[in-house]
């Protein structure tokens, strides 16, 4: 068997995760701590990176010995050449890469009446730039891989519908939803899978992360955002799915090369009319033309 039709053997996914190379970013808190011991549990070796030089130490801490298995990076990950260096440490400490996991993310956004280029670079850099750094990173050398390799996007449902965590916010996630599908499709013949996560509300501490890591240049938050902000905070804490049931769904979509992950099923109705909205514009514009 010629080493093309072995890494396409596989056509539904991965199963020999045993000994491979997973790469994930904000790895360290939420989501992608859920998905590192998700990983774990399946004898991956595991690189991680964050940029919270603390998080990482409490990381080292809580999963410890042996430093073959785990290994910590701190990396920005709008950052380029960092994470060219990073990449390449990455590949000295553990070896070939061949699951990424693009993960890192913030919850933040301003009011249209205080727009500002920096938030926009801020918000853009970390959720849509930082997933095209991973790609940039490690898919070149996937795409050159005897393996099946996967890449996991995290997005929101909010990249698939507005839902009041404001416009810079939704811009990314819309973004990362329509780079994944498409990466998809321009690799399905490759033995390179992707896939989207779109998690609803996690148990995790994104909001008060993200207000960390707010750029000094960043306006003042309004009321109203502040608002959302802090009930964002507080549903996720309380009602919001586990981190570890999240990296569960996630690694399932990587076994099936699963397009979507969603992580509750809850906006059926609501996407329903978003699509009727747009069948209503195409058939308007449809009958305007016509007649014209």
């Amino acid at each position: 068997m010629s080493t093309e039709s072995a890494r396409m053997n596989d056509a539904n996914g991965i199963a020999d995760f045993e000994g491979r190379v997973a790469f994930v970013t904000g790895g360290a808190r939420g989501i992608g701590r859920g998905i590192v011991r998700a990983l774990l549990r399946r004898g991956v070796n595991v690189a991680i990176a964050d940029i919270s030089a603390a998080a990482l130490d409490e990381v080292r801490a809580k999963f410890g010995e042996p430093q073959d298995r785990v290994r910590t990076y701190r990396l920005d990950v709008s950052d380029r050449d960092a994470y060219a260096e990073v990449g390449a440490a990455v590949a000295g400490d553990l070896g070939e890469v061949t699951l990424l996991f693009n993960n890192a993310g913030v919850i933040d956004s301003v009011s249209p009446s205080r727009l500002n280029y920096r938030m926009w670079d801020h918000v853009m850099g970390i959720n849509l730039t930082g997933v095209y750094n991973g790609i940039q990173t490690f898919v070149p050398a996937m795409l050159a891989s005897s393996r099946r390799c996967h890449v996991v996007n995290t997005a929101s449902e909010a990249g698939l519908l507005e839902a009041g965590s404001g416009f810079l916010y939704h811009a990314s996630k819309y973004a990362v939803v329509g780079m994944s599908e498409s990466l998809r499709r321009e690799l399905a013949h490759s033995g390179v899978g992707v896939s989207v996560l779109l998690p609803g509300p996690v148990a995790t501490d994104i909001v008060q992360n993200a207000r960390h890591l707010r750029p000094d240049a960043a306006p003042v938050h309004s009321a109203r955002v502040i608002e959302i902000l802090d009930t964002a905070h507080h549903m996720l804490k309380e009602s919001g799915t586990r981190p570890d049931g999240v990296g569960e769904l996630v690694l399932d979509a990587v076994e099936h090369d699963r397009p979507y992950v969603a992580t509750r099923n809850e906006l059926s109705d609501l996407l329903d009319a978003r699509n009727a909205e747009l069948r209503a514009a195409m058939e308007h514009a449809e009958a305007l033309l016509a007649a014209s």
